[in-house]
C-alpha cells in the first residue's frame, strides 16, 4: 500500500483553475485529502477537504445499496449528496473569506 500512496503523491493531477486562473476551485485539496486518508491521517484529511470522508461513506452506502436494495436507499443517497454539496459550498465560501484561495 505504501508504494501506491507514494505513486499517488508523485502523480497528482493539475487543477486547470489553479493552473490558468491562479485560484483554487471548489475541489482543490481533494487529492491531498484522499492521500492523507489512505495514510490514516483522518484529521489532516478533514482539514484539507472536509467533504472527503462523507463522499467515501456515501460511495460505500451506494455500493451496499446496489447489492442489497435498501428500502430508503435512494432517499438516503439524495440527502447525503445534498449534505456533501453543502459542505463543499460552505468550505469554498470559507476559503474565499479567509483569503485561502491563492
Amino acid at each position: 500500500m505504501e508504494g501506491f500512496i507514494e505513486w499517488l503523491k508523485n502523480h497528482f493531477l493539475t487543477c486547470p483553475s489553479k493552473h490558468f486562473l491562479h485560484i483554487d476551485c471548489p475541489g482543490c485539496g481533494m487529492q491531498r485529502s484522499i492521500v492523507a486518508l489512505l495514510e490514516g491521517n483522518f484529521t489532516e484529511s478533514i482539514r484539507l477537504y472536509p467533504a472527503t470522508v462523507p463522499m467515501f461513506l456515501c460511495l460505500l452506502f451506494l455500493v451496499l445499496h446496489l447489492k442489497f436494495k435498501f428500502k430508503y436507499g435512494p432517499e438516503v443517497i439524495k440527502i447525503t449528496f445534498i449534505i456533501i454539496s453543502l459542505i463543499v459550498v460552505i468550505f469554498y465560501i470559507h476559503k474565499i473569506f479567509t483569503y485561502q484561495l491563492i
